[in-house]
């Protein structure tokens, strides 16, 4: 069943949900290093995938946090992610200057104008879990998939006000989004009740979005599936996330594939695996057999005294190279099918076969050699 999500922090931060504090705590280093506004000037890319690494850290990065987040996802997390401002007191050496301000609106907490919160931002990104046909992965293949998501309303463009009315400062607050008192000899700001933080009100909201400047609407999309793709690969379908917070640009989506098993053919990287059986008589005279292949059914010449566990190779019949040219080969294991029912005839005839047969070798069918031979030939053909 596909299954439809925001990012998962762990996959922001490139660490496994395993993963030490401070291992975690490594990683979001490396990538704060790496996007730093500072090395990516006017990379609004960059900038989100900053502000995102800060919000999983801040997750990840506090044991509690992180224990609700692992048992509730994002709904264990109360009041929605947030990004916590002492991190940016942890890597002081990272977070220079005006970054707090122009990049995280946190001014306030150095003395400088807060940027108001309703400044237009990038939408989420979503998941999506795709399960596809081994034919299907190794062919290509395009398919529609159906997203239930967040869109700008097209009444308001996003702004959640009536067509040709703006927002208006917060009276309560005058614009700020807080609102500050004493309590003893400290003063204390807290965020304001009537516009949420925001500074601007909505005095004529847009009726199709009731001023939230979003309406639900379910998409569906067309996804072309590269040939030679396997569980695990991700395609990105760029602004095709969820539509931003105030008319902001949309998110992306990222289209997790998971490959259905085969129940004749096996894969490796670039190569297929198959088992096919044979008649004795087949495997000690010799004979053309018919193997089938994800193109078709192929004939492949199999020489006399062919052997169980005898590998045969079709070149050119595996799986195309994502990245690269040609493809795979496709490997078929000779397994000699020994009958079960014998008629009289058959049964005198292989009697006096036997007579004729030396017995094989013991070195044949005992020690190290035997216990390979006992082996699946999959088995065999995967080291397992």
């Amino acid at each position: 069943m596909a299954s439809v999500s925001q990012r998962d922090y762990y996959e922001v931060l490139g660490v496994e949900r395993s993963a030490s504090q401070q291992e975690i705590k490594s990683a979001y280093r490396k990538l704060a290093v790496k996007l730093h506004p500072d090395k990516n000037p006017g990379d609004k890319d960059a900038e989100e995938a900053f502000k995102g690494a800060a919000e999983a850290y801040s997750v990840l990065g506090d044991p509690e946090k992180r224990a609700l987040y692992d048992q509730y996802g994002r709904a264990g997390l109360k009041g929605g992610p947030s990004i916590n401002q002492d991190i940016f007191r942890e890597f002081s050496d990272i977070f220079a200057g005006g970054i707090f301000e122009d990049i995280f609106g946190f001014g306030d907490l150095f003395g400088g104008a807060r940027r108001s919160r309703s400044a237009a931002r990038r939408g989420a990104d979503f998941r999506y879990d795709l399960q596809i046909s081994f034919e299907e992965a190794v062919q290509g293949t395009e398919t529609r998939i159906r997203i239930p998501r967040a869109e700008n309303c097209p009444q308001c463009k996003g702004s959640g006000a009536v067509p040709g009315t703006k927002k208006a400062d917060c009276s309560t607050c005058n614009g700020r989004g807080n609102i500050r008192y004493q309590q003893g000899f400290l003063v204390v700001s807290r965020t304001c009740g009537r516009c949420q933080g925001s500074g601007q009100v909505i005095p004529n909201p847009c009726r199709e979005c009731s001023g939230t400047g979003q309406v639900q609407r379910e998409r569906e999309l067309s996804i072309k599936i590269p040939a030679g793709v396997d569980s695990g690969s991700r395609l990105r379908l760029a602004g095709e996330g969820e539509a931003g917070p105030n008319g902001g640009p949309p998110g992306d989506l990222y289209v997790f594939l998971e490959v259905a098993e085969h129940p004749f053919f096996h894969r490796r990287d670039e190569d297929i695996y198959c088992e096919v059986p044979v008649t004795f008589h087949q495997a000690a005279l010799g004979s053309e057999i018919e193997v089938p292949t994800i193109d078709g059914k192929e004939r492949l010449s199999i020489p006399e005294g062919t052997q169980t566990g005898t590998i045969f190779k079709l070149k050119g019949k595996g799986v195309p190279r994502l990245r690269g040219h040609g493809r795979g080969h496709q490997l078929v294991a000779i397994r000699v099918h020994t009958p079960t029912e014998l008629t009289k005839e058959q049964r005198k005839l292989l009697s006096q076969l036997g007579e004729l047969t030396p017995p094989p070798h013991l070195s044949a069918v005992d020690g190290a050699d035997g216990a390979e031979k006992d082996k699946g030939l999959l088995g065999k053909l995967f080291g397992s």
